[in-house]
């Protein structure tokens, strides 16, 4: 990272990748990266939200339920390559969704919602049986109890968990060579139709991400400053992820003082 961090420049966070000419930046990467990320979470989040309320608050205690919990278990341990070839299989060609930001982050939501969902669980467990004798007892409804008491309780270390899970997405390569491609697309960044092919926001278009292309620079760059861009791009990747487990431990930290 140290090595990396003298060629960090504004040029070099703001322009287009070239893979011929020295020269070149990571802006559109980073762009994917960042973007990609919030896709990945906005699949992700509702789904994970929702399965850890229902096992930790509503799940029958029974083989169902931990062949559920086991299963995310098994999921959470696959190879990221793995899941790569299954959203590859699924998005890119079944569904027709080609090498894609969408095909992307769909198959990194299947990589991040074991995390999430389990996180979730486990906030929610943390919180002390008594909340809910306690609103029971006063006549409110279980649904009240979890959303107005115990959700909001828990909600620091869901958070926690919600940032861990987005350096996980970050850093991810091997899933999205496979599913939103290797190549960065020419974007034009006055153009915020989601609908257009140039738009940065078009969920349709090809991403390389900022790890992708530390990857494919060290493999296949011939530019002659492929080394200084693959050091830079690694300390800009390494900031961002180091970044966000601060936050988590900052996060971790002060609810413990808290309690």
């Amino acid at each position: 990272m140290l090595g990396g961090i003298p060629y960090i420049s504004w040029h070099f966070l703001t322009s287009s990748s070239d893979y011929i000419y020295a020269g070149g930046g990571i802006g559109i990467q980073l762009f994917n990266s960042i973007y990609l990320t919030v896709i990945t979470l906005l699949i992700s989040l509702p789904l994970s939200f929702g399965a850890g309320i229902w096992l930790a608050e509503y799940a029958p205690n029974n083989w169902m339920t931990d062949l559920i919990r086991n299963s995310l278990e098994v999921l959470s341990s696959l190879p990221s390559i793995v899941i790569g070839l299954f959203g590859f299989l699924l998005f890119v060609i079944k569904f027709r969704l080609g090498f894609s930001i969408l095909a992307g982050g769909l198959t990194l939501a299947f990589f991040n919602l074991p995390l999430l969902t389990r996180s979730t669980e486990n906030a929610i467990q943390n919180i002390s049986d008594n909340q809910m004798f306690a609103g029971l007892a006063l006549g409110v409804s279980r649904w009240e109890v979890v959303k107005n008491i115990i959700v909001p309780e828990a909600f620091p270390e869901i958070i926690t968990g919600i940032i861990l899970s987005t350096g996980r997405i970050l850093g991810e390569t091997a899933a999205l060579i496979y599913t939103a491609g290797q190549s960065a697309s020419i974007v034009d960044f006055s153009n915020w139709n989601p609908l257009s092919i140039t738009s940065p926001l078009c969920p349709l278009r090809p991403a390389e991400t900022v790890a992708v292309h530390i990857w494919k620079i060290n493999t296949e760059g011939t530019v002659p400053d492929s080394g200084k861009i693959s050091a830079g791009s690694a300390a800009v990747l390494l900031s961002m992820v180091l970044f966000f487990d601060l936050i988590a431990r900052y996060s971790i930290n002060k609810k413990n003082k808290r309690n």
